[in-house]
């Protein structure tokens, strides 16, 4: 059986997936998701406390070069 993104389990074919899908909007069945796991829980703490520790003139610069990072190859 296929998952999804966050591990839960999917039908493969088309019609039972539409099913589960008309299922879950009527609140026959419920979705059980897996909890983040500690590591992408840190990581997203680490950002935020990152990006509140920067000034906005660094934000600024880092996002120059991000976005001269990503049209690199495009021109």
């Amino acid at each position: 059986m296929p998952k999804g993104p966050r591990g839960e389990k999917r039908p493969a074919d088309v019609i039972g997936n539409a099913v589960r899908v008309a299922r879950l909007a009527t609140g026959e069945e419920t979705e059980e998701l897996a909890p983040a796991t500690a590591g992408a829980t840190l990581g997203k703490l680490g950002g935020q406390a990152r990006a509140r520790n920067l000034t906005p003139e660094q934000r600024a610069e880092q996002a120059k070069k991000a976005a001269a990072k990503r049209w690199e190859g495009q021109r």
